[in-house]
């Protein structure tokens, strides 16, 4: 008994609660089943690694889950009060494998230090039909919610379908908020319209056979590595592309062309391919048509791509990279028929859906110019005509000056000043007569400060606009952080409408890891759970959780 009672405990409590939470946060980071902590193999592992740790059974584990996620909610609600700039939601709506329905929302603003950040702020279970009045509900709830006030929202992004334009509508109706439709969908739209032209669908079926035939046949699999071996080409598979997304198409279009002599060995392989099988190779006239739509479908990738990150400003890029993307559909030379397809309906996809992305007007802002003008980069707004230019200055112009305004605390509202005789606090007639000379004076200097903070600002835009514009792949955000005291209003400006995102890729994003929780083998997942889960791994990729 001696040797047993006297043992030495390897695992103290303060080492049992570290190692919990390590086991949590792996749970949590690589999106684990809680029912991993049952399963033999790991308790195996965890035993072997410290034998007298208790591992915790699925249930108190699943408690900690919820703690976590509470804590965490708190910190992502500090974090939103102090933000003293507006902030832009992106959103988007998902239905699971187990066909249930999520809205997933994403709040987006610039730090501080001018650092981009998105924050999850809900995956939330929705029942009801996707009505653009139970959408935009179910957004005043996550805000709420999140104790975010309505009139902190400026923009919100969101995709084209009709249901999501028309909540967008209200909300901008009600609040205020400003609609950016999603570049990203855009853009799917405008490639998947040229691609539905018959011969180049009728090239791209062909090209997309032949992927499936080398897929499904181990031998001639390994023959195209003999083959890829034999002709020094890069030993790359070849990619099958994904109906819903149209650069999964370019990807399996270019990675055929690019192994096409291979392919080409392989399929003439009598041992390889019979006869009968001759016909999944492409005719030469297709090879040809395939080469002319990589070229053309090559600058609608690299804006796809570069619109959906969101570490770094999208949303002031869009007007000049839209002018950019119609300026190389009709400088690129397409020699077949079909390329020329290709390009008409192309560019005019890209005149029709973007009609209205560099209108500028009185009644109504248009924040994707307003961001465009407010980055060094494109300040010289050359995307739009010199007369919209100054215009768009002019409102730059007055958006800072009421900026201004309300960190000075001056209201300039000329229905208050006529009705200042009526309205208690204000002055009547008496008052007037009444007042002294040190009134009067105070009056008049409140009255000249005003006066020079507005000069101020006006001439913080005007030097602001007519400096050179900086080169094209610097960053933005790093110029405002080094000159932020040179133009102290319009820096403020600038982080209200540089953090507004192309796309609402951020909230497609979160699908993606709901995608992993809500598996095949989770379909019994709650809703709830779905949320927590979604909402802990997100932010843990932001350093949040």
């Amino acid at each position: 008994m001696d040797p047993f009672l006297q043992k030495r405990q390897m695992c103290t409590p303060q080492q049992a609660t570290v190692l919990t939470e390590s086991v949590l946060q792996m749970l949590i980071f690589d999106m684990r089943p809680l029912s991993v902590v049952d399963g033999t193999g790991f308790q195996q592992m965890i035993a072997q690694f410290n034998p007298d740790y208790v591992l915790p059974s699925r249930t108190h584990f699943t408690h900690l889950m919820e703690q976590k996620y509470n804590t965490t909610f708190l910190k992502v609600k500090e974090i939103l009060k102090e933000v003293n700039s507006p902030l832009t939601l992106t959103c988007d709506v998902w239905t699971s494998c187990a066909t249930e329905a999520y809205l997933g929302v994403s709040c987006h603003f610039i730090t501080k230090d001018w650092q981009m950040k998105t924050l999850n702020l809900a995956t939330l279970p929705v029942e009801e039909r996707h009505t653009a009045v139970n959408i935009m509900i179910w957004m005043e709830e996550v805000i709420e919610k999140s104790d975010i006030l309505p009139s902190k929202m400026k923009v919100i992004v969101h995709d084209n379908g009709s249901n999501m334009v028309a909540a967008a509508r209200l909300l901008e109706e009600k609040h205020g908020w400003s609609s950016v439709r999603c570049a990203g969908h855009t853009l799917q739209l405008i490639v998947n319209s040229a691609l539905k032209e018959p011969s180049i669908n009728k090239a791209t079926s062909a090209a997309r056979s032949l992927v499936e035939h080398f897929r499904r046949s181990e031998l001639a699999n390994s023959t195209l590595k003999k083959k890829q071996q034999q002709m020094n080409t890069a030993e790359h598979k070849l990619i099958q592309d994904v109906s819903t997304r149209w650069n999964s198409t370019y990807y399996m279009v270019e990675r055929l062309l690019e192994q096409r002599w291979p392919v080409t060995a392989t399929l003439s392989d009598p041992e390889v391919t019979s006869r009968g099988k001759h016909y999944c190779d492409l005719k030469p006239e297709q090879w040809v048509l395939l080469e002319e739509l990589v070229q053309g479908l090559g600058p609608f990738e690299c804006a796809t791509v570069f619109l959906s990150g969101q570490e770094y400003a999208t949303a002031s890029c869009l007007p000049q990279l839209v002018k950019g993307l119609q300026r190389s559909i009709q400088q690129t030379q397409f020699e077949t028929s079909s390329g020329k397809a290709f390009r008409a309906i192309a560019g005019k996809g890209i005149s029709e859906r973007w009609e209205n992305l560099n209108t500028v007007s009185a009644e109504r802002d248009n924040p994707l110019v307003l961001a465009a003008a407010i980055d060094p980069r494109f300040r010289k707004m050359k995307f739009i005509s010199p007369e919209d230019g100054t215009r768009v200055q002019s409102t730059v112009e007055v958006l800072a000056i009421k900026e201004a305004k309300a960190e000075t605390g001056i209201h300039d509202d000329p229905e208050l000043q006529q009705r200042r005789g009526n309205v208690p606090g204000g002055k009547s007639a008496l008052d007037n007569l009444l007042q002294s000379d040190s009134d009067s004076q105070s009056e008049e200097e409140e009255e000249t400060q005003g006066d020079k903070k507005i000069q101020m600002v006006r001439r913080e835009v005007h030097m602001f606009f007519t400096e050179a514009p900086i080169a094209k792949q610097d960053d933005p955000l790093s110029w405002w952080r080094e000159n932020e005291g040179r133009f102290p209003t319009l820096s403020n400006l600038a982080r209200s409408l540089l953090c507004i995102p192309a796309t609402s890729t951020p909230a497609e994003r979160i699908f993606s890891v709901a995608g992993n929780i809500c598996s095949q083998k989770r379909t019994s997942l709650t809703r709830e759970h779905v949320d927590v889960l979604t909402f802990l791994s997100m932010n843990k990729l932001n350093d949040i959780a």
